[in-house]
């Protein structure tokens, strides 16, 4: 994949490296170069343990990568952030927790919607933290995604495919410049899986965000065209590495 185009705006990663163990067993994520700009569309494979889930935690600032590497956001204008820095400041911090809202959307696996909040204020809760009220923009998701009847209904009284429909435009509410989506399917049979997650890209070529999404079905991310970049495992000593070379979407 390019490197930023200062033009478009962008995030890349540089020499970014995540280490854990447990025990005996010591694991290590390490990407060389990875680079999203707005309105690109791509999967993130691999194997089962391969990092795929760490590495998107990495991007979207949920969790700091070990110290060295480069991590950087630059907007439209051209001015870059350095979002590395920002761990710096404390896992708390007003300036990680506002470049995490206001720049991410996200759809986990399972939906990770709020059971005390109706649909249409699960979605516009992310407006809220992000500080973009626009209610009608919520509006056009709810109809744009089918769940208007279900407006004013809680998570619970919702069938599996709603409740991540409802993840999807909450992810989208607060027009964020990239959409980070681990197995945003995995938990719905595979005919709606599908139809779901070509929703998923419609809505977001619509807002024109960019979008990493995590897979490990291969066949399904090329019957629907995406470019993949795909994490290698092998073992280095007592370590499993977990290798990102270079961010170029196959």
């Amino acid at each position: 994949m390019a490197r930023t185009d200062p033009a478009m705006g962008g995030l890349e990663l540089d020499g970014i490296e995540v280490a854990l163990s447990s025990g005996d067993s010591r694991f290590r994520l390490a990407v060389d170069v990875l680079s999203l700009v707005p309105g690109s569309l791509v999967a993130l494979t691999g194997e089962s343990g391969a990092g795929k889930t760490l590495l998107l935690e990495v991007m979207g600032l949920m969790r700091a990568p070990s110290p060295g590497g480069r991590y950087v956001y630059t907007d439209s204008d051209g001015e870059i952030t350095e979002l590395t820095s920002l761990w710096r400041r404390g896992a708390n911090s007003p300036a990680l927790a506002h470049a995490r809202g206001s720049l991410f959307g996200f759809v986990p696996q399972t939906g990770g919607l709020l059971n005390f909040l109706s649909v249409r204020d699960n979605i516009a809760l992310p407006q809220r933290v992000a500080d973009r009220v626009d209610a009608a923009w919520v509006e056009t998701l709810l109809e744009l995604l089918g769940l208007a009847d279900q407006a004013n209904l809680h998570p619970g009284k919702l069938s599996v495919g709603q409740r991540q429909r409802v993840a999807i435009a909450r992810a989208l509410a607060h027009h964020p410049a990239f959409v980070i989506a681990d197995e945003p399917t995995a938990a719905l049979d595979p005919e709606r899986s599908e139809d779901t997650l070509s929703l998923f890209l419609e809505m977001a070529k619509r807002t024109g965000c960019g979008v990493l999404l995590s897979s490990h079905e291969v066949d399904r991310i090329d019957r629907l065209g995406l470019p993949r970049l795909h994490l290698q495992v092998q073992r280095e000593g007592d370590t499993t590495v977990s290798r990102l070379s270079k961010g170029v979407a196959s």
